[in-house]
């Protein structure tokens, strides 16, 4: 069997511009970057500001396991399926982050037939955003400490800092470390790193609607409080323009292609069980001045990231989705009905029996907390039996929602063809989104509605220091903002170990962050690292590359 970057090797892409074309985007606003890749500038998108947007397409999944679920590989099977049954699609995406891709969960451009391309270099480093990222959140930490360093005009306590340098990259010990150690060397404190994806500097680049509200936002950034208590943002140290001169080019969002040749937007990639999840505002408005159907995906389970491109994203943006995908797996509803990862190869349509009650419980959210019609996605294995996937078509029945088998994976939109149909046919159904909570609601409880209406929970508990938290950003203007929820991506709860659709847990809340240049505030559950760390065995070890420049090993 080929692997994927075998695969994607032995197609023949189109040039960029012959990509722009299809889209309906005018050479003067493609940038190329080699033959393959290219950026759009943004002025397409304002001189098309009057053109009728198309209809969107999120792609979400079932509460995933740590072996996948297949949501970005269908997303584009989708998109390659609507192009083969004639119509318009074009496909919005995030960007890979290279700590996954040399960690464990390998690549993120899809997998078998369903690829975008060119698959190396959109997985390491794409066109450099990440890396544009990560210089202005740490150029931002570099004047914090310089300011301090220089005699502190602004009386910033250094225990109070808020940001913290990035990198994207997995490096536990960049999780905690000492800063200003030795002689005349700045001032020391604790700091350490966060993976580049959970930065605010990426939620702001992904949320950001122009170059001025990119500019204004990373100036409200919080990076911390004077000694009496007062925030301190970007602005005060005067680094939003800076920072902004760095995220320019980053910001216009990467045009590439899927091995069929269907336009794809990707750009941008916070982590949605960390950050919100979804691919920037710019790329998604700007693909649906493209196409009539636009494919997007949010990453995780629904309980992240379609709660967050709903209640965050859509809202922030005006974005009203038509029609839901929800992806499940036979192997993932084993698991969830109580079988080891071992022995998820073996049939058993009774654990599967048991498991749907997590697809249920994605369904019923979808269908009844946000209002968007859906369709279930079986990303199909061949190790599926009919008994197993009766049950979840069976389930799927039960909660008045078709199940469609997809074989992106094996065939690529030809395996996504009656998935594309039915997509269509809900895309004409009226969809009027709703939230799960309201902007006005307190803090407290937008998070108790959440956990109440999304997952499942009945109590919510707070750590001492989170309601101090809680007020003070009242006092500096975000109680009406969104909130984000951090939590495990493994379970409804936030206890990892509790799979299937638990009911009557109580989440605590062990703290919470302010990102006011995002827009949200940020609340920490359970464990969540923000700077993972690589496994014993890591895909870094397996990737190489070859004489003539090929790169082998990408998964």
């Amino acid at each position: 069997m080929r692997s994927d970057i075998e695969i994607a090797d032995s197609v023949e892409l189109s040039e960029i511009r012959e990509i722009a074309g299809k889209a309906g985007i005018q050479e003067k606003y493609v940038e190329n970057y080699g033959r393959y890749k290219a950026k759009i500038d943004l002025s397409f998108l304002f001189d098309n500001g009057e053109k009728k947007d198309g209809k969107l397409i999120l792609v979400t999944a079932i509460t995933p396991t740590p072996l996948g679920e297949g949501k970005t590989t269908t997303t584009i099977g989708l998109g390659d399926g609507l192009r083969r049954i004639g119509k318009n699609a074009v496909l919005a995406l995030r960007e890979p982050s290279m700590g996954p891709v040399f960690g464990v969960k390998g690549g993120a451009t899809g997998g078998g037939m369903a690829q975008v391309a060119p698959m190396a270099d959109i997985n390491l480093h794409f066109n450099g955003d990440f890396h544009a990222i990560e210089a202005a959140n740490n150029l931002l930490c570099a004047m914090v400490d310089n300011h301090i360093f220089q005699g502190n005009e602004l009386c910033i306590d250094p225990s109070s800092i808020t940001i913290r340098r990035a990198m994207d990259m997995n490096d536990r010990e960049l999780r905690h470390i000492v800063v200003g150690l030795g002689a005349k060397n700045g001032v020391v404190r604790e700091d350490g790193f966060d993976i580049t994806v959970a930065s605010e500097v990426m939620a702001v680049f992904c949320l950001s609607s122009s170059l001025m509200d990119l500019k204004k936002r990373l100036g409200e950034i919080i990076v911390g409080y004077t000694y009496d208590g007062k925030a301190v943002n970007a602005k005060d140290l005067k680094a939003e323009g800076a920072m902004t001169a760095i995220l320019k080019d980053a910001l216009k969002p990467n045009l590439v292609q899927t091995l069929e040749g269907t336009p794809a937007f990707i750009h941008g990639g916070p982590f949605a069980n960390i950050a919100h999840g979804c691919n920037s505002v710019l790329a998604t408005k700007m693909a649906l001045k493209t196409g009539d159907y636009v494919v997007t995906e949010a990453g995780f389970g629904a309980d992240l990231g379609a709660e967050k491109f709903f209640d965050i994203k859509c809202r922030t943006a005006g974005l009203n989705p038509s029609a839901v995908v929800l992806v499940a797996t036979v192997r993932a509803l084993k698991m969830h009905g109580g079988v080891k990862k071992q022995d998820l190869i073996l049939p058993d349509s009774q654990a599967v029996a048991k498991g749907v009650v997590n697809l249920v419980r994605h369904i019923r959210n979808i269908k009844e907390v946000f209002s968007v019609p859906l369709v279930v996605a079986l990303n199909h294995f061949v190790s599926d039996t009919e008994e197993e996937i009766r049950e979840v078509e069976k389930a799927c029945l039960g909660e008045g929602v078709e199940m469609i088998i997809s074989k992106a994976w094996e065939k690529g939109g030809e395996g996504s063809r009656e998935l594309a149909e039915k997509v269509v046919q809900l895309s004409e159904e009226s969809s009027l989104l709703t939230y799960a909570y309201d902007l006005e609601d307190t803090i407290e409880d937008k998070i108790k509605k959440v956990v109440s209406k999304v997952y499942g929970g009945v109590k919510v508990t707070f750590a001492p220091t989170v309601r101090t938290k809680i007020k003070k950003a009242v006092e500096i203007g975000m109680g009406n903002a969104p909130i984000c929820m951090a939590k495990t991506q493994y379970s409804f709860s936030d206890d990892p170990k509790k799979l299937g659709a638990p009911e009557g847990f109580t989440l605590t809340v062990r703290d919470i962050r302010i990102s006011k240049g995002a827009g949200f505030i940020v609340v920490l559950t359970g464990e969540i690292m923000t700077m993972p760390g690589l496994p014993k065995e890591s895909q870094a070890e397996k990737i190489d590359v070859l004489e003539d420049g090929r790169i082998v090993g990408l998964m």
